[in-house]
């Protein structure tokens, strides 16, 4: 399915654009014509490299302030087609612009407006989607667009949180690889010809081992880089497979800190998206399928289908849930007390608000740990190879002090 961007009169005799999906040009046309564009001029949208948060395509703050402008006009009694309209002339990014237009015209032609979000799956994701759906039947469509955008803020910071954390070593790894690169490639060849015109045959054990280094670094290195991205490409190629991922998951789990870290922000999204779905009227079923599907772990994503295959033969939603493995006790506790009490949708808000800032102080945690690190391996690194270079200077010096006495 290709999609085109399209120009023309709407069925209101106005200028309009947007976009369409359609496997050709002139099934976009035939398309178009239905839903009321006359006089359309198409071109096929180009397709672009972007990593967004929400959805695809469209950044995670433009969903938000979408989300919160549409709640406000429609609590202000306006119709959703004209705000559709409104919000789709001041959107300045001209992708998510033509999917409104095209939300508006699919609503305008009789569907729903949860079923005109449904067109578009790559930016509204089925959370959105199912939200949406229970805010129209309950007449609460504004209520729910609010708690939509609480949740995707918040949503946002916590990832923000947990990249942050997860960035910083990366960074730190990267700089001291190529520090040492550097050094092996450019310094310590300098040394080994200096030392070699001064006739310095025999070099201490250290310095020969930092030498031998850089000599079969630059023999190896284009064999190393094809290996690094070779690398890379089969483990992406592996964890697209649903055995990758999982195995994947699982070790990221485990990992000293950082897998700590994962948990405690798995459990404030899982609790966070599910306390969202239930207080707006979502069936606790319906509900687990969706936060399986946004758990964003594969071994957190089969602890909610497992949990959720058991609450449809009859049993609590706490049991399955520390059967699992993946929930701490504290939280099945919780959730345990707000199933039998009735206030279950409070109590998981309640989870995911005290496990945001069990992130949030692990984070820094994090960060405290590593910036000491950060200064013993990179002065280790250079203190190292430097040492390795001066020995033979120093032991020509010893060599030159006892000739002379």
């Amino acid at each position: 399915m290709a999609g085109f961007l399209w120009e023309g009169k709407t069925r209101d005799g106005d200028y309009g654009q947007g976009f369409i999906d359609a496997p050709d040009k002139e099934a976009a046309i035939k398309k178009l014509a239905a839903q009321g564009v006359r006089e359309a001029k198409i071109k096929k949208r180009s397709t672009g490299f972007n990593i967004p948060f929400f959805g695809g395509g469209v950044g995670h703050k433009s969903l938000v302030v979408f989300t919160r402008q549409l709640a406000t006009m429609i609590d202000a009694g306006l119709p959703l087609v004209q705000c559709l309209e409104i919000l789709s002339q001041q959107e300045p990014d001209p992708f998510f612009q033509g999917v409104l237009l095209n939300v508006k015209l699919t609503v305008e032609g009789g569907s729903t407006f949860a079923e005109a979000l449904a067109k578009h799956p790559k930016v509204f994701d089925s959370l959105f989607i199912n939200l949406v759906a229970a805010g129209e039947m309950g007449g609460i469509l504004d209520t729910i667009l609010n708690r939509l955008a609480v949740y995707m803020e918040k949503s946002m910071k916590l990832q923000a949180k947990v990249k942050g954390a997860m960035k910083y070593p990366v960074t730190i790894l990267i700089v001291s690889l190529g520090i040492t690169i550097g050094l092996l490639w450019k310094v310590v060849p300098t040394f080994a010809a200096m030392f070699k015109s001064m006739g310095k045959d025999e070099l201490p054990a250290l310095t020969e081992v930092m030498v031998d280094l850089s000599k079969n670094m630059l023999l190896y290195l284009p064999m190393m880089a094809v290996g690094t991205v070779a690398g890379v490409v089969g483990f992406t190629m592996f964890y697209r497979t649903d055995r990758g991922r999982l195995y994947t998951d699982m070790v990221m789990l485990k990992i000293p800190v950082f897998g700590d870290l994962i948990r405690k922000a798995a459990v404030a999204k899982f609790t966070r998206t599910m306390g969202t779905l239930i207080s707006s009227g979502v069936p606790i079923l319906d509900a687990l399928d969706i936060v399986a599907r946004t758990a964003g772990n594969k071994v957190v994503e089969n602890a909610i289908i497992y949990t959720k295959v058991k609450i449809s033969e009859g049993k609590s939603i706490a049991g399955p849930l520390l059967e699992s493995g993946v929930f701490p006790k504290m939280v099945v506790q919780m959730i345990a007390v707000g199933e039998s009490t009735g206030a279950m949708d409070i109590m998981l808000v309640k989870i995911a608000d005290f496990y945001d800032d069990e992130v949030e102080d692990a984070v820094d945690g994090v960060t405290a740990l590593i910036e000491p690190l950060v200064m013993v391996v990179l002065g280790g690194i250079i203190g190292f190879v430097m040492i390795a270079m001066y020995l033979p200077i120093f032991t020509m010096a010893d060599t030159v002090g006892g000739a002379g006495g």
